[in-house]
C-alpha cells in the first residue's frame, strides 16, 4: 500500500531541515512502502553537507531555501531546532495555503505555529523518537492526545531513548570493569530484555535490587520530570 493524495496520485512530502529524525522518519516511510524517494525534498544550511548527501542517498531531493520544498510539497515536516523554526516558517509562510505542516519541534505550541503561518495552512504535532525510524501508523503506533500532553511525551518518547542508551552505556561500562572488551559489552547490553532473564533467584533479580535499593525508579522518573520541565520553560522563554 502507498500514502496518496484524495486524487490517487503518491503525496508528496518535504522537510524543513534534513538531520536524523527528518531521516528516520523519511527512511521510514520509504521502507513501508508509502512512499518514494522522488517524492520527498528537504531544505538544509548550505554547511550542512553529510546530512544533504544522505537525503539524496534516499532518491529525494536537496535544496538550500526553503520555499522550493514548501511550494512542491503537499505535507510539510517541521524538523528543524525549535529556536529556528520562527525564521523558518516566516520565509515560506506566503505560500503555506492549504498545506499540511507536521511539527516536532520540542515547546511550540499549535498557536505559536499557526501564527506563523497563512490562515489557510493546516498544523498538527506530533512526537516521534529515533528507534521508532517512522510515523504514524504506517510503521510504528500513533496515539492521539490533548496538547497538553505533548511535553510529557516529548521527554518519554523522543528523549527517552536517551535515558535507554545512557542506561546501556552503564551497563557496557560495568561489564568493561569486570574483563568484557568493550565491543562486547555494548553488544550484549544493547541486546539485554529484562522480562526474559529475570528468573526468581537470579543474578538479574539480585542486579535489578541494587537498583532498586539505590532510588533507580525515582532517578529515572525524575528524569522525564526534568525534561518535561524544560519543555514546558521552553515555550515560555520564546
Amino acid at each position: 500500500m502507498q500514502l496518496k493524495s484524495a486524487c490517487g496520485a503518491l503525496l508528496k512530502m518535504g522537510f524543513l531541515g534534513g538531520g536524523k529524525t527528518a531521516q528516520a522518519m523519511a527512511q521510514g516511510f520509504i521502507s513501508a512502502g508509502l512512499v518514494d524517494g522522488k517524492n520527498l525534498r528537504a531544505s538544509f544550511s548550505p554547511q550542512d553537507e553529510a546530512n544533504m548527501v544522505a537525503f539524496r542517498g534516499l532518491g529525494a531531493q536537496t535544496f538550500t531555501e526553503n520555499l522550493p520544498v514548501v511550494q512542491d510539497s503537499q505535507v510539510v515536516f517541521i524538523t528543524v531546532k525549535p529556536w529556528i523554526v520562527p525564521l523558518v516558517l516566516d520565509s515560506v509562510k506566503s505560500i503555506s495555503g492549504g498545506k499540511l505542516f507536521i511539527s516536532v519541534a520540542m515547546g511550540l505550541k499549535l498557536a505559536d505555529l499557526e501564527q506563523s503561518l497563512v490562515p489557510e495552512a493546516r498544523v498538527i504535532r506530533v512526537m516521534p523518537n529515533i528507534p521508532t525510524l517512522t510515523l504514524f501508523e504506517s510503521v510504528g503506533t500513533c496515539d492521539e492526545v490533548t496538547e497538553a500532553l505533548i511535553d510529557p511525551i516529548t521527554a518519554l518518547s523522543g528523549s527517552g531513548p536517551g535515558y535507554v542508551f545512557a542506561m546501556i552505556e552503564a551497563m557496557a561500562d560495568g561489564a568493561v570493569k569486570m574483563g568484557l572488551s568493550r565491543d562486547l559489552a555494548y553488544k550484549l547490553a544493547a541486546q539485554t530484555l529484562k522480562d526474559d532473564v529475570a528468573s526468581p533467584g537470579g543474578s538479574t533479580i539480585h542486579g535489578l535490587s541494587f537498583l532498586e535499593k539505590n532510588a533507580f525508579r525515582y532517578i529515572v522518573a525524575g528524569a522525564i520530570e526534568a525534561a518535561t520541565n524544560r519543555c514546558r520553560e521552553f515555550s515560555t522563554e520564546k
